[in-house]
């Protein structure tokens, strides 16, 4: 080959290769648009474990996102008013949910149309799960699970079991134990965490499947009891407190679990930069302190195992929604 030719090649190739880049940079740039700040909707009042996780890593991605990070409550409707707000928002990684599992994996089983489709959620990481764990009133006779088991078979619907609400995680989670365990409890639903706990300290109700994060304080104080931890290892916030899989129950697993997720149609340059922002800030230090304080354990995961975890829990409480019949108002 003649080398003048050589030499003319070179040049062309690198203008190829130039105009190449040229046409891909205009799609990463409105995938990632530096201009606008982070916004993450949590579709709960502040102050819950919903509101404190997001806010505790935003202030560890500002380097990803210089226009700024900013966390917006929305709330309603068991989460579904803020998810709205996000289906409905641009596509372009700038808004992002922060949610525990109801508008992510739960609520299109119990309502009859969402304004959304979970469905159609981007994945892009699983910030914390807290475990549920089984708390009951010290008017209660009973110091383990077996205990329990035969007390409510001696006593078949006379045992009331609080929740947070009607489809809430504390009422499936009830209702998952009492399909595993062939027992009958009364149902007392309740307007949030607060009220409920309240009444199982009081004594006013038997039992309440809450998060630990709540519940902790009050059984080290000894004004409940905690009989087990439903995860698939003790939690170490309570690690005297063995696991219903170290009591003959090894399917009784049910933790809330913190998703965050993007629009439909959301770019793959998007959801790896708020991947990489978020998993970067799961992963110090001091926020895994933080997160611990708040009995959360620190997930982090990819968006292929958020996806593949998000959708084994919907179909697993989906089929306890069916089978309890549980509606909402």
């Amino acid at each position: 080959m003649n080398p003048s030719f050589k030499i003319a090649v070179r040049p062309l190739a690198a203008l190829l290769a130039a105009a190449s880049l040229m046409a891909v940079a205009p799609s990463s740039a409105l995938a990632q648009p530096a201009d606008k700040p982070l916004r993450i909707v949590v579709p709960f009042p502040a102050g819950g474990t919903a509101d404190v996780l997001p806010r505790l890593l935003a202030d560890k991605m500002r380097d990803a996102y210089p226009a700024g990070v900013v966390v917006e409550n929305k709330t309603g409707a068991g989460g579904n008013i803020g998810a709205e707000s996000v289906a409905r928002s641009d596509a372009d990684g700038s808004t992002l949910l922060a949610s525990p599992p109801g508008p992510i994996a739960i609520n299109q089983h119990l309502y009859k149309s969402l304004p959304f489709d979970p469905t159609k959620w981007v994945p892009i990481t699983v910030m914390a799960t807290v475990p549920n764990v089984l708390a009951v009133s010290n008017k209660l006779p009973v110091k383990t699970v077996d205990e329990f088991i035969a007390y409510l078979k001696a006593n078949p619907g006379k045992v009331s079991y609080a929740s947070q609400g009607n489809g809430s995680t504390s009422h499936l989670t009830a209702n998952l134990f009492m399909q595993l365990t062939g027992t009958e409890m009364t149902h007392i639903p309740y307007r949030g965490t607060a009220p409920a706990l309240n009444d199982l300290v009081g004594g006013q109700v038997d039992v309440f499947f809450d998060n630990i994060a709540s519940s902790a304080q009050f059984h080290q104080g000894g004004r409940i009891k905690i009989l087990a931890v439903a995860d698939e290892k003790r939690s170490s916030v309570l690690p005297q407190v063995p696991t219903f899989a170290e009591q003959k129950l090894p399917n009784m697993q049910a933790v809330t679990f913190f998703t965050v997720v993007a629009p439909p149609g959301t770019p793959q340059a998007a959801v790896d930069k708020a991947y990489k922002a978020f998993s970067g800030a799961i992963s110090q230090p001091d926020v895994k302190q933080k997160f611990a304080a708040q009995g959360a354990e620190p997930r982090g995961w990819s968006p292929q195992q958020t996806g593949q975890f998000v959708k084994a829990e919907s179909e697993k409480w989906n089929k306890v929604i069916k089978s309890a019949n549980v509606t909402v108002d």
